[in-house]
C-alpha cells in the first residue's frame, strides 16, 4: 500500500483491505457453481505452499526491505525474472522482462527544523516528533525565509462540486495549512463530496498538487488519526530516509519547493497562538463558501537533501493469447516496499527491516499464482496476460504511472486491469472486499465467481480511508482501463465480522509500515487460495470471451474508456 506519503494510494494496500479477512465457504454452492470452482482450482493448481514460500523469500531480511535503487532491488527483480521464466512466460517489454523507470532519489537531512515566527514569536519545530518536511523539486537545497502562513480549510478546488478553498485568496510565495480528507469527513456530514467515502480530493497527493498549481511555495497538512486512516508513526517512518519520484520529465504533475505535515498537537498550539481554535476551524471549514484564513505566522526553513538520479525497474511477463493476442488482461502487483532504515547509531538489536510481507510480497505472490494457473490452462486464453510487478508503488503509484505513460501493450488493447496489493491472511471468509464498489462491470464478473464459492461482494469498510486512490490500479483508471481492486472481507468463517475488524486493526496499529510486517508461517491462507481463485476466473473470462467491459453509468472515468475505445475502433 501506498505510503502515506507515500502516497497511496492503499495500495495500500489498504490497510482495511489488507487487513481483511480471506475466506473460504461454509455454504454449500449449487452444483453449477460447485463445477465452475473445481474447474478453476484444477485448471489452476493454486496453492497454499506455493503462495508461503515465495512470500517467506521476497519478504526475508536477504531482500533488504526491497527499496527501490538498493541491492534488495537488485535481488528482487532478479528473483521475479527467474519466477516468470520457470513459469515458461515470455518477455512483456518486447525481448525484456524488464522496464526501466528513471526515478529521482531524495533524502533530506532529518537534522532539519521549520522554523516559525507565531504572532511575532519565534518556535521551532522539530523533523520526526513535530513534522516532516521534503522536496519533489529535484534541488538539494530549498531556501524558504519568511514565508507567510494561510489556513485554507481542505485544500480543496472542485469547480463541479462548487467548492474552492483558494478563493479570493493569493497564495503565491505562501505557505498553506491543510487538513487531510474531504470537507464533510470531520463533521460527519453526508451532504458534502461523498459523504465517509473519500473522493481523490482528500488524498495528500491531490493537495499538494493543488497547492503548487495555485503558487505556493510550501504545504503543511495537519495529521489526524481518522482523517488520514494511519497514525503519526506510519506518516513519520514514510517520511524518513530516502524518497522517490519520477523524473520531472515524466511527470506532469505540479511540484511545490517544500511539502510535508504537522501533528495535530502542533497545529492545535499553533493555531491557538494565532488567535483560532482548531475544533472551530474543523466547523468553519466544513461550510460551504469558507474563505481561507491568513495566520499571523509565517515559515522559514533551509532544507538541505541528497538527491541522486537513478532508475528503478518495472518486472513484465507475458502470456500471449492463442487468438487475439494484442488484446490483453492485465494482473499487477508493486514489489517494493520501504527499505531498510538502519542507520550508524542505531542499536545493533534493533529491527531496522521493512519486509512488507502483507504488503506487498502476498500481492507479488499472488500474480505468480495467478500466473501458474493460466499457464496450466488447458485450452490456452484466447487473449495475451500480462503480469506486471510494479515499483515504486510507495513513492506514489510512480511506477504505475510511468508504465501507463508507457505501456508495452496500448491502452486501448488493454480489456481490464486487476490489482492485487496486501491480501489478507486472516483466515477465510463469508465475503468479499470490493474496494470502491460500485466502479465497474468487472465486479458483475467477480460477483458470479463469489457466488460459486458461496460469497458475497462488499465495499470496504472504511471508504473515508481512501484505499481507491492508494494503489496502482489508480493510475489505469485515470487512463480509462476498467481496474478490479478486491480481496477477502472481513466476515470471517471462524470468528465472523467482529474477528475480520480486530484483525484489520491489528494490522494497522502494529505492523502496516512498520518492520513487524513479517512473514508468519502460522498463517492461514485457505481464503488467499479462494481468493486467487475467483480473481483468476476474472481474467479467465475476458481472455476466452470477445467482451470489453466498461466503468458504469455515472463513474468518472467511464469518458476516458468510451474514448480509448473510439480510439481502438478507427
Amino acid at each position: 500500500m501506498s505510503r502515506i506519503p507515500l502516497l497511496p494510494a492503499m495500495s495500500l494496500v489498504a490497510a482495511a483491505l489488507v487487513l481483511a479477512a480471506c475466506n473460504k465457504v461454509e455454504d454449500t454452492p449449487t452444483p453449477a457453481a460447485a463445477e465452475q470452482a473445481a474447474t478453476q482450482s484444477d485448471a489452476g493448481a493454486i496453492s497454499a505452499a506455493d503462495f508461503a514460500e515465495r512470500v517467506k523469500v521476497l519478504s526475508s531480511d536477504e531482500f533488504g526491505g526491497r527499496a527501490p535503487g538498493s541491492a534488495g532491488e537488485e535481488k528482487t527483480v532478479a528473483w521475479l525474472e527467474a519466477q516468470f521464466r520457470e513459469l515458461g512466460l515470455k518477455p512483456g517489454n518486447g525481448e525484456s522482462y524488464f522496464q526501466e523507470v528513471p526515478m529521482v532519489e531524495t533524502t533530506a537531512d532529518e537534522s532539519t527544523k521549520l522554523k516559525l515566527k507565531v504572532a511575532g514569536k519565534p518556535r521551532e519545530l522539530a523533523f520526526g516528533s513535530d513534522m516532516v518536511i521534503g522536496t519533489r523539486s529535484g534541488q538539494t537545497r530549498v531556501d524558504i525565509n519568511d514565508s507567510d502562513m494561510v489556513f485554507v480549510g481542505y485544500g480543496v478546488n472542485a469547480p463541479e462540486l462548487g467548492w474552492n478553498d483558494y478563493a479570493g485568496v493569493d497564495v503565491k510565495g505562501k505557505t498553506v495549512v491543510m487538513f487531510i480528507n474531504d470537507p464533510g469527513f470531520h463533521t460527519d456530514d453526508p451532504q458534502l463530496f461523498e459523504g465517509k467515502r473519500m473522493t481523490y480530493y482528500g488524498r495528500w497527493t491531490y493537495k499538494f498538487e493543488e497547492a503548487a498549481r495555485q503558487g505556493a511555495s510550501a504545504a503543511l497538512i495537519i495529521h489526524d488519526t481518522d482523517g488520514a486512516s494511519y497514525g503519526w508513526d506510519v506518516v513519520k517512518n514514510s517520511w524518513s530516509g530516502a524518497q522517490f519520484d519520477l523524473a520531472p520529465a515524466d511527470d506532469p504533475e505540479p511540484r511545490l519547493p517544500a511539502q510535508g505535515w504537522i501533528t495535530a498537537d502542533v497545529a492545535r498550539s499553533l493555531l491557538a497562538d494565532t488567535g483560532h481554535h482548531l475544533d472551530e476551524l474543523y466547523t468553519a471549514a466544513n461550510k460551504t463558501g469558507f474563505q481561507a484564513i491568513p495566520l499571523d505566522a509565517s515559515m522559514s526553513v533551509d532544507l538541505t537533501s541528497t538527491v541522486t538520479r537513478k532508475s528503478s525497474t518495472n518486472v513484465m511477463a507475458l502470456l500471449p493469447g492463442s487468438s487475439r493476442p494484442d488484446e490483453a488482461i492485465v494482473y499487477m502487483a508493486h514489489w517494493d516496499h520501504l527499505g531498510d532504515h538502519r542507520e550508524a547509531d542505531t542499536d545493533p538489536a534493533e529491527d531496522t527491516i521493512y519486509n512488507g510481507a502483507i504488503d506487498n510480497a502476498t500481492g507479488v505472490a499472488g500474480i505468480l499464482g495467478v500466473a501458474q494457473a493460466f499457464v496450466a490452462q488447458t485450452p490456452a486464453p484466447q487473449r495475451s496476460v500480462l503480469f506486471l510487478a510494479v515499483t515504486l508503488e510507495e513513492s506514489g503509484l510512480l511506477g504505475s504511472k510511468y508504465y501507463v505513460a508507457h505501456p508495452s501493450i496500448p491502452l486501448d488493447k488493454t480489456v481490464a486491469v486487476i490489482n492485487i496489493d496486501a491480501m489478507s491472511v486472516a483466515g477465510p471468509s463469508r465475503d468479499m472486499t470490493v474496494v470502491g464498489k460500485g466502479s465497474s462491470e468487472l465486479e458483475d464478473i467477480l460477483a458470479r465467481h463469489a457466488e460459486a464459492q458461496g460469497r458475497t461482494l462488499n465495499a470496504e469498510a472504511t471508504p473515508e480511508s481512501g484505499f481507491y486512490f492508494r494503489s496502482d490500479h489508480f493510475n489505469f483508471a485515470k487512463a480509462g482501463v476498467p481496474a478490479l481492486y478486491a480481496s477477502g472481507g472481513d466476515d470471517l468463517v471462524d470468528g465472523g465480522v467482529s474477528a475480520g475488524k480486530a484483525a484489520a486493526e491489528d494490522y494497522g496499529r502494529n505492523r502496516y509500515h512498520q518492520p513487524a510486517d513479517e512473514f508468519d508461517p502460522d498463517w492461514n491462507l485457505d481464503g488467499v487460495v479462494q481468493d486467487l481463485e475467483a480473481l483468476y476466473g476474472v481474467g479467465r473470462d475476458l481472455a476466452d470471451n470477445d467482451q470489453w467491459p466498461n466503468w458504469y453509468e455515472g463513474n468518472a472515468f467511464r469518458a476516458a474508456r468510451d474514448s480509448l475505445m473510439k480510439t481502438s475502433a478507427q
